[in-house]
């Protein structure tokens, strides 16, 4: 079974962190129902939501997956790359500690869970302004021992490697080139979004199900068309604060450890 962490949206998000995109107010009722449909998505893919309580003087706290990243055999705290938001980690990690041993990053590194894109036992990491080389560095000593490869990718213009490109499933990343150094995808199909959705490379992949914001209709008309089986939630205010649809959720497989 796939369980995923969620938390609920800080009252306080319209102080969020931004680096690209421009401040615009976010209206929290809306995106608390948004969030809540976004979570009704995974529970409708048969996915466990374990949604943790919101974190009012934390702005960004919604944003989870950037506060860890889970393979099967432990979860890795990282030192995001915000200074603010770094004390989301702590009662993400102590949900986390149910279902995962649990290994801590530490100074200077740093790193975002949105910069880790992981396809098998391999995961590719982007070196983004939240992401240093020390926590690329870091990260992969702490997974050498399991046998996973990390790979650094260069980031540009965007907050994320998943703001850039996400694996969807049938060998496919769907991509924004402009924003990532490609080279490192050698072997995989890319899936160029369309030029009017730059945004759109951020999709959520949930078994067989591709989830991605209804604000892209042009990206879900074009993996439609190549057989993805494509969900489209609204997460329109948390755009605001520079979310997606992978950022609010960590996912992983159970079961729980002992």
């Amino acid at each position: 079974m796939l369980i995923a962490i969620t938390r609920a949206v800080s009252p306080s998000i319209n102080r969020c962190e931004l680096t690209f995109h421009a401040q615009e107010p976010i209206d929290v009722a809306k995106a608390e129902a948004q969030h809540a449909a976004y979570e009704e998505c995974l529970r409708q893919l048969g996915v466990r939501v374990v949604s943790l309580a919101a974190e009012p003087d934390l702005p960004d706290a919604v944003f989870v997956e950037d506060a860890a990243i889970v393979v099967d055999e432990v979860a890795v705290i990282p030192v995001m790359g915000a200074a603010s938001r770094r004390p989301e980690a702590e009662s993400l990690a102590r949900a986390l500690s149910a279902y995962r041993p649990l290994k801590f990053m530490e100074a200077p590194a740093t790193l975002d869970g949105g910069d880790v894109m992981r396809i098998g036992r391999r995961l590719f990491v982007g070196a983004s302004s939240r992401t240093n080389a020390d926590g690329i560095a870091q990260l992969r000593t702490l997974l050498a021992e399991f046998g996973y490869e990390v790979i650094a990718v260069e980031v540009k213009g965007c907050l994320h490697l998943k703001s850039a490109c996400t694996y969807v499933g049938k060998n496919g990343i769907l991509i924004n080139r402009a924003w990532v150094d490609v080279t490192r995808f050698a072997g995989f199909e890319l899936l160029d979004v369309p030029a009017s959705e730059p945004n759109a490379a951020n999709a959520l992949l949930v078994e067989d199900a591709v989830i991605l914001p209804s604000a892209f209709p042009q990206t879900r008309a074009m993996l439609e068309a190549r057989g993805f089986a494509v969900r489209s939630v609204d997460v329109s205010e948390l755009q605001k604060a520079e979310g997606g649809v992978t950022c609010k959720s960590v996912i992983f497989t159970a079961p729980a450890i002992a």
